[in-house]
């Protein structure tokens, strides 16, 4: 593979505001219910009583943080693997891509895909899923939910650079364990952030994503 583009992730300054939602959503203009970009808010904690006074309840381990997330275009897709109709491809720039005339509608890579990326279009018959923009990186331009962050929490590149900048953390809850695809991502965890796999949180926020 010549290269791999990747998305970086910064965790400690993104603020869940869902720009980056929003300008994925208005430049592919995605149907209700297709959210090839979410965020997803985690957490987790309680409320223990005071040492001091039991009839008073006091936070314990209280924690939250946003994490954006879309298709990782990984450097061992899955869904690439599992598609009978081989019509999910994974060029030399790394962007994994779905043929929609190509594709059958069987809905194996939503299935198979770690990260719920592939998105089933009831009207169209087919799966869709983040392209990485890969019209606007053609010509050199970022991918629109990277411009959009107003926090600057997302950035975009070939993945070594990205690791150079970012350092080598591909994975924090709430995703998956990174060994699973390999995923192109580079993230920076927000202070309360846990490893993947060892969360005592939760997503707070699912019936919006």
């Amino acid at each position: 593979m010549a290269k791999q583009y990747a998305f970086h992730f910064d965790a400690s300054v993104c603020n869940g505001c869902k720009a980056c939602t929003i300008a994925c959503k208005s430049k592919n203009a995605l149907p209700v219910g297709i959210n090839w970009r979410r965020v997803y808010e985690y957490g987790g904690g309680g409320w223990i009583q005071d040492a001091n006074d039991p009839s008073i309840m006091v936070p314990s381990n209280i924690h939250a943080y946003a994490m954006s997330v879309s298709c990782m275009h990984c450097e061992n897709p899955l869904c690439v693997d599992v598609c009978p109709a081989a019509a999910i491809t994974k060029g030399d720039d790394g962007i994994v891509l779905i043929n929609a005339d190509q594709c059958i509608g069987c809905r194996y890579c939503e299935w198979a895909c770690p990260y719920g990326a592939p998105q089933f279009d009831e009207d169209a018959g087919a799966m869709t899923k983040c392209n990485m923009c890969v019209d606007l990186v053609a010509k050199g331009q970022n991918p629109e939910c990277v411009n959009a962050c107003v926090m600057r929490a997302l950035d975009f590149g070939e993945l070594e650079e990205m690791r150079e900048k970012y350092g080598t953390v591909d994975a924090i809850e709430p995703l998956p364990k990174s060994d699973i695809t390999n995923p192109a991502l580079v993230v920076t965890p927000h202070r309360h952030s846990q490893p993947s796999g060892q969360g005592s949180g939760r997503i707070l926020d699912m019936e919006e994503v």
